[in-house]
């Protein structure tokens, strides 16, 4: 009853739009210090945050954040799209799979869908409504492609699914890798579903000669660099990933100083805009693991478990339900905040028994990621929204209806195959 009245208090301070920093910490720590005491309660904030802080794992996070800022000033984004639509811009719906190819690129450094979505919405829309493309295919594939950056390495959610579950990091982003692949040639068929069976509008871009395709794909050195500095680095064993991340960001600022384009007061602002983000985390991180502590104290995983195995479900029938909820908070929630609120609950019911919990964690995020599409919230179609303000907010919950059902088809290949996620760790 405590852990309902826990939940149900959570969900209200959300719902006044409370940050999810203080609505978590402040609902943990008055509900440790009702088992606990007040003392015992403090003691574990304080604990809490010194070592979140001072975690080795957690430097991860504003140094990946520093080079996502860095190469989103460098133009890296731009010439990624300009590169991959020379290749196939000129046929139906090449801008659109343009925009799904650029943005699975760019989300490789940047780790952020927000920040993924904002960024492509700038350059891939104005082309797109140059050549006729209908409003709703050109948002909905740039919404929905902005949804990339939460799985693919590296990525900021399964960094904190990493922390509050103790699992390897590196491993998690590893085994992004197929999955992230698998979405972006899911996306590639929905396009090519809106165009070609439901017929919407997709004018043909301008054909790039033969040296214009050898000029756009060889400005590409620094994105194949930095790919092979900083995944192949953790792949090949070479480096964790805290020192890859700070490779990849000493490697974003060595290639934008090579490339002619570094600006002192681009390197203020990405700094800056990294502390403030990176604080932001640091935040919303310390007030989960509270939580997570309230949840651990109040055995409500172990009473799940024993309600799961009074049902005799197997693991499958357990994930149903898990991703059933999943939904539900998906329609009602951000991502973070849905992540950040099941996680704790959930990971030791399948650990229980005997999932591997990176594989669980692909499912984690790829849920989620859902989420971010999803009507009534769909935090990536209000960012576009910000940006695109003379779309209706309807037109592009209606683009990206062919992309859910890509991603609701790779949930379920990720649940049946857990070579998909598992093959290359």
């Amino acid at each position: 009853m405590e852990m309902v009245i826990a939940f149900v208090a959570l969900l209200a301070l959300l719902f006044l739009r409370v940050p999810i920093a203080v609505a978590t910490g402040v609902v943990g720590l008055v509900g440790l210090a009702w088992f606990q005491g007040w003392s015992p309660a403090l003691g574990q904030l304080g604990i809490i945050a010194s070592e979140t802080v001072l975690s080795y794992e957690f430097a991860v996070i504003p140094l990946f954040i520093l080079m996502g800022n860095i190469i989103s000033r460098s133009g890296l984004a731009e010439e990624l799209y300009v590169a991959t639509n020379a290749l196939i811009g000129h046929y139906r719906g090449g801008l659109a799979i343009t925009t799904i190819a650029a943005s699975g690129g760019f989300s490789t450094f940047c780790g952020s869908s927000f920040a993924t979505a904002a960024t492509m919405s700038r350059i891939a829309y104005p082309p797109m409504k140059k050549f006729g493309y209908s409003d709703s295919l050109a948002t909905g594939s740039i919404a929905a492609g902005g949804t990339l950056g939460i799985l693919i390495p590296p990525s900021i959610a399964l960094v904190f699914y990493g922390i509050m579950t103790e699992t390897d990091i590196g491993q998690l982003f590893v085994a992004g890798v197929l999955p992230g692949i698998l979405g972006v040639c899911l996306y590639v068929c929905a396009v090519l579903y809106v165009v070609h069976i439901r017929g919407e509008k997709s004018g043909l871009g301008k054909k790039a000669s033969i040296k214009e395709r050898f000029a756009a794909i060889g400005q590409l050195w620094a994105f194949s660099l930095l790919v092979l500095l900083v995944l192949g680095g953790i792949y090949m064993g070479f480096f964790t990933p805290t020192e890859s991340a700070g490779v990849g960001a000493v490697g974003a600022i060595a290639v934008t100083l090579i490339r002619g384009k570094f600006k002192w007061s681009s390197l203020t602002g990405a700094l800056e805009e990294t502390a403030y983000t990176t604080v932001s985390l640091i935040a919303i991180l310390i007030g989960s693991l509270v939580f997570a502590n309230l949840v651990n104290i109040s055995d409500l995983p172990y009473h799940i478990v024993n309600w799961i195995n009074s049902m005799d479900l197997s693991l499958l029938g357990v994930l149903v339900v898990i991703l059933l909820i999943y939904f539900l908070l998906g329609a009602i929630l951000e991502s973070m905040s849905m992540m950040l609120l099941t996680v704790p609950v959930f990971y030791p019911i399948v650990a229980e028994m005997g999932m591997d919990l990176v594989w669980f964690g692909i499912i984690v995020v790829v849920a989620t990621e859902i989420s971010l599409i999803t009507p009534p919230v769909g935090l990536n179609v209000f960012v576009l929204k910000s940006v695109i303000s003379d779309v209706d907010i309807r037109t592009i919950f209606r683009g990206v209806m062919p992309f859910l059902v890509a991603d609701l088809l790779r949930l379920a290949l990720i649940v049946l195959f857990p070579i998909i996620s598992l093959a290359l760790i």
